[in-house]
């Protein structure tokens, strides 16, 4: 299992982060992949996601924030599951000294994700 954190919208209209992993040897309906480098020490404000998509960190150390206060850390090899398209959204700074190379893998419309939440 590789470890995953789910960034969704709850009934509050507020993002929240769910932690848990994502199951392995099953393919997921994806449409498409894009790949992105953002400079170290570098943060992006409250935002949205625009679209389902896994997030794949392959370098660099973030951390996150929802207006609520979750914080969750990703490390490489770690993935995002953002789902939070509405509301307050969440804001993510880089905590080292390495750039944040990433791969966005966006979902086909209704395609499982295969995210299991850890257990409560």
């Amino acid at each position: 299992m590789i470890r995953a954190y789910r960034l969704y919208t709850g009934p509050d209209g507020n993002s929240h982060v769910e932690r848990g992993s994502i199951t392995g040897e099953q393919l997921v309906d994806a449409e498409s992949i894009e790949f992105k480098e953002t400079a170290p020490h570098s943060s992006f404000d409250w935002h949205n996601d625009p679209i389902p998509q896994y997030v794949i960190t392959l370098s660099g150390v973030l951390e996150f924030t929802t207006v609520g206060g979750e914080t969750f850390t990703i490390h490489p090899g770690d993935v995002l599951l953002a789902v939070d398209h509405t509301g307050t959204g969440h804001e993510w700074r880089l905590l080292d000294d390495a750039p944040w190379k990433r791969a966005y893998v966006v979902f086909k419309t209704g395609a499982d994700t295969h995210f299991v939440p850890d257990p409560a």
